[in-house]
Formats: structure tokens, C-alpha cells, sequence
């Protein structure tokens, strides 16, 4: 069981970092930019991709490519030309390089015209206790058309145990709606099944409150994390996600 006093503790920094001027620091700020729905799953899918390292250098790097895609991501998925795929080029953060992008703007395409959008792709089932099922079967959308195999290792396989902390936070970003940080775009979704994003500050935090035991950040992890978490707000439990990134990254707890 939760005890009362680290669940106030909780509330207490969830409700700290999860206000508006969040968005100033955080690539989040780049789909909040665009108006149009596909706009933002488009900018904000990219963006949680690359979400790993200093996180102005994402941001930095977001809308760079944003402004490679003319700042109008749906428009350039859509109809893009060989020219316009030619400008991706140069395009590099980390891990992540120019065929990857060119093959997730391809990806992304097929989904539009073929399958409804990205929403109904990570649509997960009423008996479903959590995204790990719905990520799965993204995954095998996502790569039903050519592809290079290099592109594999920047969307989580949960089938081989991966925390997935990107979906899981762009999940975040598209369903919950608090009229502050996260976008709020998908209704099908229900915020109670959202799992939190599991990376180096939120396991370390995590392990440091007694939230979890494990010492591998992967998916057996997250469910570890998710059922503390669902214990103390079980109708929006990926809040606490502000309060474990908050300790961790500004704070230095």
C-alpha cells in the first residue's frame, strides 16, 4: 500500500510542474505551436521520437525539422515531392538520421491513407489493462511497408520488453487533458490505462520513493511503477510523470 504522507508528497510536485510555464522547457512546446490535429499527432509522434538527451537540444532539433517540412508536417507527409524528401538530407539528432525520418514521413503517409490516422492505431481494448498490446500492434503497422531495417531499434518493441518511453509519453502528451501541458487531442483513449514514461530520472526517483523494486528500466518496470502510481490516482495516474521528472531533472533530488 501507498502510504498517505508520499502520496501527498506526490500531489504536491505533480501539481507544482504540471502548470503551464512546463511547456517552456520542454518539447511539448512544438506541437502546442500548430492548430491543425494532424499537425499536432505529426509534430508531436517526430518529437517524442527523438526525446532523448539534453532536452534543448530536442527541442532545438524538433523544429528544425519542422521547419524542413515547411512547418506544415501533414501537408508534407502527404504531398511531398523527391525534392522536398531531398531537403531531409542533412537532417541528424543522435541515433536518429535522414533515412529513418524519410522512412517514418513514408510510414506515417500509409497510416493517413490506409488506416485511419494515428489514433485508432493505438486504440487500446476495453480488457486491456495498458498500452502494451496497442503499441505492439503500431509497431507492426508502423512497419508494413519497405523499410530499413536501422529504423527498427527507434520504435519499442514491448513484445521483447522495452519501457517504451517515448510512445508512453507521446501517448501522455495526445490523451491527457489538463488544460496546462498535455494536448488533450485523442477521446477514444482512456487516460486511466496510460502507462508513465520510464527513463533514467523517473526510475531513479521511482526507486528512491520505494515505488519500485526492479533495477532494469523495461516493461515488466513500468507495470511496477504503473500500480503504485494507479493506487494513489487511479483515474490519472501518468500525472505523477511531472512530479518524478521535476524531482529528478530540476531539483537533483
Amino acid at each position: 500500500m501507498i502510504n498517505a504522507e508520499l502520496k501527498e508528497y506526490l500531489d504536491e510536485k505533480a501539481f507544482q510542474y504540471n502548470i503551464f510555464d512546463f511547456i517552456e522547457t520542454d518539447p511539448i512546446q512544438i506541437p502546442h505551436g500548430f492548430e491543425k490535429r494532424e499537425d499536432i499527432e505529426i509534430s508531436a509522434f517526430l518529437v517524442s521520437l527523438m526525446a532523448w538527451g539534453k532536452r534543448n537540444i530536442i527541442i532545438n532539433k524538433g523544429n528544425e525539422l519542422m521547419q524542413l517540412m515547411d512547418n506544415s508536417p501533414y501537408d508534407f507527409v502527404m504531398n511531398h515531392t523527391e525534392k522536398d524528401i531531398k531537403s531531409l538530407s542533412s537532417f541528424k539528432h543522435r541515433t536518429f538520421i535522414a533515412e529513418d525520418i524519410i522512412f517514418f514521413i513514408q510510414s506515417l503517409r500509409n497510416i493517413y491513407l490506409n488506416h485511419s490516422g494515428l489514433e485508432s492505431l493505438f486504440y487500446i481494448n476495453p480488457e486491456e489493462e495498458n498500452p502494451f498490446f496497442a503499441f505492439q500492434r503500431f509497431r507492426k503497422i508502423f512497419f508494413e511497408i519497405s523499410h530499413p531495417q536501422r529504423s527498427h531499434k527507434h520504435i519499442a518493441n514491448t513484445e521483447k520488453n522495452a519501457a517504451a518511453k517515448r510512445l508512453n509519453m507521446f501517448l501522455r502528451w495526445m490523451i491527457r487533458n489538463d488544460k496546462k501541458v498535455d494536448l488533450g487531442l485523442w477521446k477514444t483513449i482512456p487516460i486511466e490505462k496510460l502507462s508513465c514514461p520510464l527513463d533514467v530520472h523517473s526510475g531513479r526517483i521511482g526507486r528512491l520513493l520505494g515505488l519500485i523494486q526492479s533495477k532494469q528500466d523495461n516493461w515488466k518496470t513500468v507495470e511496477e511503477l504503473d500500480k503504485k502510481l494507479r493506487e494513489m490516482n487511479p483515474n490519472d495516474p501518468v500525472i505523477y510523470d511531472f512530479a518524478l521528472l521535476g524531482v529528478g531533472v530540476y531539483e537533483k533530488f
